[in-house]
């Protein structure tokens, strides 16, 4: 069996080619711009649905395991039905995998963004609302910083898993990367099958490091902690981190009020800087 390429690797059918790659790559490239762009599209869709149901959820609690228990129906059915269901109404387009995908992020995408937004301490939301925020500037300014590592990891994980379910579009025609994966296999072309199965995992593997790295920008604050060098979790010289100290002098969401215990909690220090003004 011809594993590595010697010789004219597609004659001999050999696992890694590159005369695969360089007569095949105007093929692999459209591939890998379709499989970026249903997982891309998926995940923005997921967030523009997920995001007004995690509000609505926080407003009337009755509705979580509503919303919960539908979100988990469509992840519970298997891509391959859902794609057949679907079938009759948008037919074998890039639309019919695209709807699948984005019904499989919701359940990841709104669950993790309410346990995130829930994770938010009571005593930082009742230090900004006796400073005066409204509902509005308490979510944009403090609820959503504190939240944004759990935001961020269900946004990886979903980003992962769709880069994966992409693939099984290629029963349809429609799978990206998948389509090259699913060719290869029913004509034993072995450069084709393992090219393409690398560049998904390779996908996969670069998406995840770049949201990490998205995620280290955001929250600077927690690099500053670490360092000891930043005003990250509780300010204990007053302003905002005040509001958070465990058993400050009074109410704690003044000035003065942050000579208590520490309550653990990671604050913005923009947050804190701009609040203590």
């Amino acid at each position: 069996m011809a594993i590595v390429a010697s010789g004219n690797c597609l004659e001999r059918n050999a696992w890694i080619c590159g005369d695969y790659v360089e007569t095949r790559s105007d093929e692999l490239t459209a591939a890998l711009r379709e499989h970026v762009w249903l997982t891309v599209s998926a995940v923005v869709i997921g967030l523009v649905i997920a995001v007004p149901l995690v509000l609505l959820a926080r407003r009337w609690r009755i509705v979580v395991p509503w919303i919960g228990g539908l979100t988990s129906v469509l992840y519970t059915v298997p891509s391959l039905a859902f794609f057949a269901l679907l079938l009759p109404v948008t037919g074998l387009s890039t639309t019919t995998v695209r709807i699948g995908l984005v019904a499989y992020t919701l359940v990841i995408l709104f669950r993790g963004l309410l346990a995130g937004l829930d994770a938010v301490p009571d005593s930082a939301r009742d230090a900004a609302r006796g400073m005066g925020y409204g509902s509005v500037r308490l979510l944009v300014t403090v609820e959503i910083p504190l939240a944004l590592p759990a935001i961020v990891a269900a946004i990886r994980l979903a980003t992962v898993s769709t880069i994966a379910l992409v693939t099984v579009g290629a029963v349809i025609g429609h799978g990206g990367l998948g389509s090259l994966i699913y060719d290869g296999l029913n004509s034993t072309f072995k450069a084709e099958v393992l090219t393409a199965s690398v560049l998904c995992v390779a996908l996969a593997v670069v998406t995840d490091l770049l949201l990490v790295a998205l995620q280290w920008l955001v929250t600077p604050w927690r690099h500053r902690r670490r360092r000891g060098t930043g005003r990250g979790a509780v300010d204990n010289r007053g302003g905002f981190g005040g509001g958070f100290g465990g058993s400050g002098s009074g109410s704690g969401g003044g000035g003065g009020g942050g000579r208590g215990r520490s309550s653990g909690v990671e604050v913005p220090s923009g947050i804190a800087e701009g609040t203590a003004r």
